[in-house]
């Protein structure tokens, strides 16, 4: 059967709209919904039994097809599950759901907040300079550990980061994987350059570029990715730079 033969067999759903006290499985009550994409969508679930509370990813049908998006996300997850800046995997689950079989990824449940809702809460809506270089440093540290193992995120964004904030540190994880393929060097600069753009953002974008020290400045390079590369080529070279980086009076 031709993949556009599959496709017309396969109801396409939009939402699952999954209430609070749904039982899923039989072993999972949902708690609230945390969010969607392009893929499923993510709720807050408890185990029945436990009482431990859990992520669940629910994917749609059409984003799932032979089952490639979850296969990617579980083979992926546990292969660099021991780098701490990523929430980690449990188990694969199954429901039915409008007669059509729906999986799902059970993953830990991360308290904290989208990196976009963190900023809007913020004064003027953006970090300070010592703010926005504690947070790329955070997040530059996390993803060394997945450009060590070979690997990388592909979709680094201010809604794919979950944030929580302790005295002058940012606790940081991120989400949603992206498959481009085998990893590469391009795609390890990929996440390199869009480390630098939630930085850049994060502190206010390009209404308070021009106001920034020169430190920012050498770090962002203007958001020139042939300059950004050149001079950070994974994000352990960053995480590095940021910890001796020269100041200017």
């Amino acid at each position: 059967m031709t993949k556009a033969a599959i496709m017309k067999k396969i109801k396409h759903i939009q939402t699952f709209g999954f209430q609070p006290g749904r039982i899923l499985a039989g072993k999972y009550e949902v708690v609230s919904f945390l969010g969607s994409g392009w893929e499923g969508e993510v709720y807050r679930v408890r185990e029945r039994e436990s009482k431990i509370e859990r992520a669940a990813k629910f994917f749609f049908p059409q984003r799932n097809i032979a089952k490639r998006a979850t296969k990617f996300y579980a083979r992926k997850l546990h292969k660099l599950r021991n780098c701490p800046i990523l929430i980690q995997y449990h188990t694969q689950e199954r429901i039915t759901y409008r007669r059509m079989p729906i999986l799902f990824l059970v993953s830990e449940f991360v308290e904290g907040e989208l990196l976009s809702t963190f900023l809007r809460h913020q004064p003027g809506k953006r970090l300070t300079v010592f703010e926005g270089l504690h947070l790329l440093h955070a997040l530059a540290a996390g993803i060394e550990s997945i450009h060590r193992a070979r690997e990388y995120h592909g979709d680094l964004h201010d809604d794919n980061i979950i944030i929580q904030r302790q005295g002058l540190t940012f606790h940081v994880k991120v989400v949603d994987m992206y498959y481009w393929g085998a990893p590469n060097a391009d795609n390890i600069r990929d996440d390199v350059c869009n480390l630098i753009r939630i930085f850049y953002d994060a502190i206010g974008g390009a209404r308070w570029y021009a106001k920034h020290p020169r430190e920012v400045k050498k770090i962002c390079c203007g958001l020139k990715r042939s300059l950004i590369i050149k001079k950070f080529r994974t994000a352990g070279h960053l995480r590095r730079y940021l910890e001796t980086m020269q100041w200017y009076t």
